[in-house]
């Protein structure tokens, strides 16, 4: 059996995002059987439909090729008022365009972390709802909503609780089973 091609995104930017961590605490914590390489977006454009007419953007077109070789998609974002980081939904919008658009039939699992209570539970469900829209597959359970991320990850970004490895190693189990559902659906 061949390894599984994982790209992660993080909706934060920040060097010291607990959502890196979340995301870093997935990849550490998948199966043998995946691996998972993070693709970096912070070069994606405002979305400009003038700039659209002219083709892709060098960065969004190299996003987009790169999600389309992978095997399924793993993304880590913070809440912004109550939803999906702007930057990270036009980064979203830019790779949806077109015909073939590189989210569609991917598998996708999703989690957040927040220093409030509620984990990021806002966010997942607008993102599940553009997911949805743009034909991704995404794992529906089990949700993982890191509440408390502050006192969960240490000043180097690791996990510190044991709780939060667990649910997230579990996550990452029921992935690579929802990868391989889906390919086979295929």
């Amino acid at each position: 059996m061949s390894t599984l091609d994982i790209v992660g995104l993080c909706g934060s930017l920040r060097t010291g995002s607990l959502n890196r961590a979340a995301l870093n605490l997935a990849g550490a914590s998948m199966p043998p059987s995946m691996a998972m390489e993070v693709a970096e977006w912070r070069e994606i454009p405002v979305f400009d439909a003038d700039v659209f007419a002219e083709g892709y953007p060098a960065a969004v077109q190299a996003l987009r090729d790169r999600i389309r070789r992978a095997d399924g998609l793993v993304i880590a974002t913070p809440e912004y008022n109550f939803s999906i980081p702007g930057a990270f939904k036009n980064m979203i919008d830019w790779l949806s365009r077109g015909e073939d658009q590189p989210f569609a039939h991917k598998p996708v699992a999703i989690l957040s972390a927040s220093p409030g209570p509620l984990g990021g539970a806002r966010v997942q469900y607008d993102l599940r709802r553009v997911m949805l829209f743009v034909n991704a597959m995404v794992l529906v359970k089990p949700e993982v909503f890191i509440a408390g991320a502050a006192a969960k990850f240490d000043a180097q970004g690791q996990c510190t609780d044991e709780t939060t490895r667990k649910f997230v190693g579990d996550q990452m189990k029921a992935f690579e089973k929802w990868t391989g559902a889906v390919k086979r659906m295929a």
